[in-house]
């Protein structure tokens, strides 16, 4: 298939996947990602099961003790999906993308990263499931799903990177 062809039916799919959010560029490309809304990622979490929380009780995208869905990746709330069902743990978020994260093109604030609060069903998951990759540069240990997904231990929570929706 042309690459301008794959484009458009990959961004058709993603439409036809999640009706109603924006879509950002082309599937293909590096830089583009699916958009949801505090509203869409809220909804999706609810239905899966998955709570969330901040230390300041509230949702502001800009204030850092608040933990907002803003702007995050379709993919990454998939990826909370699929770990949830895969995993069969509790899973809370504790932190999104709102200001405070270290910044990078793969950060919380672009939408790819979640911190989930530690608990020993998810600890066990994590590192039972997924290959061991070596610490992170600033020291803490790593593991790697089978589609690319990262899993850091920062200590008191799970930081995620998801590249993808980890096989949804």
């Amino acid at each position: 298939m042309k690459p301008l062809k794959m484009r458009a039916l990959l961004t058709t799919l993603a439409l036809v996947a999640a009706p109603g959010v924006a879509v950002l560029g082309t599937a293909t490309d590096a830089s583009a990602a699916t958009k949801i809304s505090q509203a869409t990622a809220t909804q999706m979490f609810r239905q899966a099961g998955i709570t969330w929380s901040s230390s300041g009780n509230c949702s502001d995208r800009n204030n850092p003790t608040c933990t907002s869905f803003e702007q995050l990746n379709l993919a990454t709330a998939q990826g909370a999906q699929t770990l949830k069902g895969a995993s069969g743990c509790a899973l809370n978020i504790t932190g999104g993308t709102e200001t405070g994260h270290a910044s990078g093109t793969y950060s919380h604030w672009n939408g790819y990263k979640l911190d989930f609060g530690k608990n020993t069903c998810l600890t066990s998951y994590v590192k039972n499931t997924f290959t061991y990759i070596g610490l992170r540069g600033d020291g803490y240990p790593q593991w790697q799903s089978g589609s690319g997904n990262i899993y850091a231990d920062e200590g008191s929570h799970w930081d995620v990177l998801y590249y993808n929706c980890g096989g949804c």
